[in-house]
């Protein structure tokens, strides 16, 4: 920010010699107020709109020392100590160009800046506003890469965190990632009248359902009368309206085999939405057997 003694200077200078909105140039050199921001890296010279008899200012946001050539030909110079204000010769003819070099006393990089004065008929930058980025783009660079290297980190250690948790077996292992409580797990075991119900060579062995603190489950061992294998693809559980419940997983180890059993986990996340109640629980393979089991019942 500019000290607020500089602005007044130049704001004092500037009082009845700024021209109109009307007289703005379109040239962006010519506008009224201008802000330049310099880069750490020198660059070319930047050229800033003057005319004979109006005054232009410029403005830093550190402590500087001007060079002004051929001064003595200009009507007006005052300095300050973040800026300098002056009104440029009469006879400077448009087009005309004269240097005036701004150096930094703060040692901060860059330490010299060249500007041209570029003379025009009617118009000129009243004020230019002139900022330094003091860092260096291999600094942006630099923690650019630091902050990407912190972000790694911190994600490989989220990771490992997560694959420790999951890695967890037993007791400890639903504890520590939330599965139970001390509420437990709830069972409930299927009502023996469904047992023995054989549709397409399958049944029903047994089977139990269970709620957790995270999810319910539902537990059913699956026997398989006839010659060829079977494997659950589709799951449905259904409740006495026909409608089906939502975000529905299962798991068979293996196909069960001619005259075998196996079981089968059907699963939904979510506790605090998933059902509970009766329900009908549909099996199907990817050919035309099927099981459904109803009065499944969910604590």
């Amino acid at each position: 920010m500019l000290p607020s003694s500089t602005v007044a200077l130049v704001s004092l200078l500037f009082l009845g010699a700024a021209p109109s909105r009307g007289e703005l140039s379109e040239n962006a050199l010519c506008e009224d107020v201008r802000r330049i921001e310099l880069a750490s890296t020198p660059s070319a010279a930047r050229e800033v709109c003057v005319s004979p008899g109006l005054m232009t200012g410029l403005l830093f946001e550190a402590p500087i020392v001007v060079e002004l050539e051929d001064e003595a030909r200009f009507l007006e110079v005052m300095r300050g100590r973040n800026g300098i204000g002056f009104v440029p010769p009469r006879d400077m003819a448009p087009g005309e160009r004269l240097r005036l070099t701004v150096r930094f006393a703060d040692g901060a990089s860059p330490d010299v800046m060249p500007f041209v004065l570029v003379a025009h008929q009617a118009r000129a930058t009243r004020q230019v506003e002139v900022y330094r980025d003091t860092r260096t783009r291999e600094s942006y660079l630099q923690e650019v890469a630091q902050e990407r290297a912190r972000s790694r980190q911190l994600q490989e250690e989220l990771e490992r965190l997560r694959a420790e948790r999951q890695a967890l077996k037993g007791l400890r292992g639903a504890i520590v990632n939330g599965t139970i409580s001390m509420t437990g797990v709830q069972a409930r075991m299927f009502r023996p009248e469904v047992d023995g119900r054989s549709v397409d060579g399958l049944s029903l062995v047994k089977g139990a359902g269970y709620r957790s603190d995270t999810s319910v489950a539902l537990e059913v061992w699956v026997a398989n009368s006839g010659p060829e294998p079977w494997m659950a693809a589709e799951v449905s559980l259904m409740n006495a309206q026909g409608e089906k419940v939502k975000g529905l997983r299962f798991w068979q180890g293996d196909a069960i085999a001619g005259n075998g059993k196996q079981q089968i986990v059907v699963e939904v996340e979510n506790a605090d939405d998933a059902p509970s109640g009766n329900y009908s629980l549909w099996l199907k393979e990817a050919g035309p057997r099927q099981l459904t089991v109803p009065g499944v019942t969910i604590p």
